[in-house]
């Protein structure tokens, strides 16, 4: 089996190499122009920190060889291993923008051998800020990365977990679970099998359908007699829209929808995901959240801070985008290809080679290494797209013959 990489892994090529680092050069230009400086967090951690205090399920980690301590394990996603060492290695608790670019693995269910096991993303985390400010901000970045890259045609979803599960208290408490369940997972059939009385029903299958314009989505909220807390978290996310659309030139292709929720405790405010399509087929290009209580399983004292964040899909993006026209297509060929006449010219021509090297940064300049003829030399390197072919002999002179 050594020629072949296991199931679920994979290779990528140059081309395919080339495409993935435009789209992530890209990305940490705009990270970098709103102030977020890059992170790396090791590839390895314990479960523990993995799992975040058990909202990430542990059958999605790839566990590797257990140690005296504790068992470790190859991250699944990027945040948790961020959260750690913000609290931990930052000296103070001033805001922290901060962003990466990393794979991460994820171990499939036992019912789907050989799916992709190393996912590659691109992300913020926005650490030790809450508020509305936070929120526009996160929200704003996402969309500038996104017009930035040049997707064509998206949508950003927005829900918010506290004001779902705030909204589902109004049902009998045994069935509050079931019913957030069938929200987050779409499943009007069992929804519409539950054992509620007429009017919890009908507002059961509002809720599952609230998703629009979020103005007249957060209309239709007020209907369900929300309480203070539940007042609140509406007043705030018309606070953070109205300002997002203020502050866009273009109007955010924004749509509320009140299923987007995780069925854990994960976030605890706005959530939302970016998606497009092509060809028919949904992509989800990136997702985040707000999640003012995981910083404080990474404390040694429990103390409680704010974060959100979001992650780009590379390999979801890399599909949207192959046909756009700044996405390479191909791979440079080298400006120069370095012949040596003969065996004993090769210290020459090494040394012209580097010279060319050093005359200008970014200049591609390889050596032939084989034993040829000068007609199949030449032939090589036209059929490469090389731009200049030179000669050299045993002394150092040059012959340069232009080839495109």
């Amino acid at each position: 089996m050594i020629h072949q990489a296991p199931a679920g892994a994979r290779d990528l090529l140059p081309l395919e190499v080339a495409q993935k680092s435009w789209i992530n050069d890209r990305l940490q230009e705009v990270f970098q122009h709103w102030g977020y400086k890059r992170i790396v967090t090791s590839s390895i951690e314990w479960v523990d920190t993995l799992t975040a205090g058990g909202v990430i399920d542990p059958s999605t980690i790839i566990e590797l060889k257990n140690i005296g301590s504790g068992r470790l394990g190859l991250r699944p996603e990027l945040t948790a291993s961020i959260g750690r060492a913000a609290v931990n290695r930052f000296s103070n608790k001033t805001i922290q923008r901060l962003c990466y670019r990393a794979n991460v693995f994820r171990n499939p269910s036992a019912n789907h051998y050989g799916r992709q096991l190393e996912y590659y993303q691109a992300g913020v985390e926005l650490l030790f800020a809450g508020g509305v400010l936070a929120d526009a901000e996160i929200i704003l970045l996402l969309a500038d990365c996104i017009d930035c890259l040049g997707v064509e045609s998206w949508q950003l979803l927005l829900g918010d977990a506290s004001l779902t599960r705030s909204i589902v208290s109004i049902f009998p408490t045994d069935l509050q679970e079931t019913i957030l369940n069938c929200i987050a997972n779409l499943d009007r059939v069992t929804l519409d099998g539950l054992d509620l009385e007429a009017d919890l029903k009908n507002k059961a299958l509002k809720l599952f359908d609230l998703r629009g314009n979020p103005l007249e989505v957060l209309a239709q909220v007020d209907e369900f007699n929300l309480d203070i807390d539940a007042q609140k978290i509406v007043h705030h996310l018309k606070s953070v829209i109205e300002l997002v659309n203020h502050t866009s030139d273009n109007q955010l292709p924004l749509i509320l929808d009140l299923s987007l929720v995780q069925t854990f405790d994960y976030y605890t405010g706005i959530v939302f995901e970016v998606i497009s399509s092509i060809d028919n087929k949904a992509y989800i290009l990136g997702q985040g959240g707000r999640y003012n209580k995981l910083l404080e399983i990474y404390h040694p004292q429990n103390e409680s801070s704010a974060g959100i964040g979001f992650c780009f899909n590379i390999e979801d993006l890399h599909s949207c985008l192959l046909n756009n026209p700044n996405v390479p297509n191909s791979i440079p060929p080298s400006d120069w290809l370095v012949a040596p006449k003969t065996v004993s010219a090769a210290q020459a021509a090494f040394k012209y080679a580097q010279n060319l090297r050093d005359t200008q940064d970014n200049l591609r300049v390889e050596l032939n290494l084989q034993t040829q003829s000068s007609s199949e030399v030449k032939e090589y390197a036209q059929s490469e797209g090389i731009k200049y072919l030179v000669w050299i002999d045993e002394s150092g002179n040059d012959t340069i013959e232009q080839l495109t």
